[in-house]
């Protein structure tokens, strides 16, 4: 590693955003919107989308606790809990069918957690068939599962594919058997090689890995290993993110502490490592943290310069209009968000009131429509243009100066008001987003609130 980088690691690895939206979730302002607010805008995205929407259902159940895992989640082995927790979602869902205009036409659905294999195959082909009942199912659809391989059967996959699911996300992690101990995902590459298979065989044209980086007791050789390992699975779509250490958030990290986690500098040795290896196997880097096989959607989408970015991560579809179902699940109608209640019970008794479960929420101004916009193109597309109207005088003069102190690091290039993201500055990408986020700049991080950048 050079000196040069080194300094940059230690100079930018500070707590920020992961811009999955603009404004984030901590700064919204929540009494901006109520529910009337936000069922307007729905309906106005909608007309505007030409019915078209995407949904976004958050299964929180999972039997087992990954100590590493930020997700809103319940431990459970009682699978008495699904059928109650399904007919919610499928009321709210009512709730959201019942004030649209006209029947929409479904361009997504992502199944997320939690395990959403901890329902049964039947439950969630039940599940789907009734939110498509009276809807368009688009042609070019993309259905979605995140899954568990220790928690899912060929039966689940095979029942999800008569109901129109094409791709899946596997949980990966890292397959070091000591790092698995730690973070309390004991998981072997035969199981995860099997729930591939049965993903090929019953026709899903999408496979995805999630890896992490910077575990705790993780090295730069069990990287190695994991990534060598899942050459011989070749799936088309890899998530490699940096680890998210929220102790405040998630107890379930404080089985550990900082000192079990990797310095910056190992981190960085870890993405390199992993980067070059993918890139010899044939992947292509793609915006923060993902890679693409050149047969993947999203490789398209970033030939094309239609690649998105939302709460969901990358995303080769731009659905302004994302409905999001059951507990603490958030929505976006692209001029507004809402979160649903985060307590399943508390979620469960706002439904069986008749009540829309949102309990927070923000309307974007101008403002916050435009900044949305430079920070998308930015993770998008490694590029964008400053509106100078966009800012006062002063905090226009104090964005410039952070951005000419950043191309002096070599992050990023400067003509005017344009904005380049260079090559090395693609592992600083949520430093640069940063520069913009005028809502930061204006109401100071007050205790913990973010993971580190890097």
């Amino acid at each position: 590693m050079t000196e040069d980088i080194l300094t940059l690691l230690n100079k930018y690895d500070l707590p920020l955003p992961r811009y999955t939206s603009y404004p984030t979730v901590p700064y919204w302002e929540k009494e901006s919107i109520n529910n009337e607010k936000w069922k307007q805008a729905v309906i106005e995205t909608f007309k505007k989308e030409n019915n078209e929407l995407s949904i976004y259902i958050h299964l929180p159940f999972c039997e087992n606790l990954c100590t590493f895992c930020a997700c809103n989640k319940r431990i459970t082995t009682n699978h008495k809990v699904e059928e109650p927790y399904l007919a919610a979602v499928l009321k709210e869902w009512e709730m959201y069918r019942s004030m649209l205009p006209a029947e929409p036409v479904i361009r997504e659905i992502h199944l997320g957690g939690g395990t959403p294999t901890f329902f049964s195959p039947e439950n969630l082909v039940k599940l789907i068939k009734g939110i498509t009942k009276n809807s368009i199912v688009s042609p070019n659809h993309e259905f979605s599962i995140e899954v568990h391989p220790n928690f899912t059967s060929e039966e689940h996959l095979a029942q999800l594919a008569t109901v129109g699911f094409n791709r899946i996300s596997l949980g990966v992690q890292d397959f070091d058997p000591k790092v698995q101990f730690v973070i309390n995902r004991v998981q072997s590459f035969e199981i995860t090689k099997e729930v591939v298979e049965w993903a090929r065989k019953h026709g899903y044209n999408s496979i995805n890995f999630d890896l992490i980086y910077g575990l705790p007791k993780q090295t730069v050789e069990s990287i190695d290993f994991t990534i060598k390992k899942i050459k011989e699975l070749k799936p088309d779509r890899i998530a490699f993110y940096s680890y998210a250490f929220v102790p405040w958030k998630s107890k379930g990290q404080r089985r550990y502490t900082k000192d079990d986690l990797p310095t910056a500098n190992d981190k960085w040795k870890m993405y390199q490592l992993g980067k070059t290896l993918l890139t010899d196997q044939g992947y292509k880097a793609i915006g923060m943290d993902h890679f693409a096989l050149p047969n993947d959607k999203l490789f398209d989408a970033v030939s094309n310069g239609t690649m998105h970015r939302n709460f969901m991560g990358y995303t080769s579809t731009q659905s302004k209009l994302i409905i999001a179902l059951g507990a603490s699940s958030i929505s976006d109608a692209w001029t507004a968000f809402a979160q649903n209640e985060e307590n399943v019970e508390e979620y469960q008794e706002k439904i069986a009131q008749g009540n829309l479960p949102v309990v927070k929420g923000h309307l974007l101004t101008e403002e916050d429509l435009i900044i949305r916009k430079n920070i998308l193109d930015l993770m998008c597309r490694s590029y964008t243009e400053i509106d100078e109207k966009t800012f006062d005088k002063i905090t226009l003069e104090n964005i410039m100066n952070e951005l000419s102190l950043l191309e002096k690091d070599g992050l990023l290039k400067l003509e005017n008001n344009s904005i380049s993201i260079t090559e090395k500055g693609s592992l600083f990408i949520r430093n640069i987003s940063a520069t913009l986020d005028a809502r930061m700049r204006r109401k100071k991080t007050e205790g913990n609130m973010f993971s580190k950048s890097i």
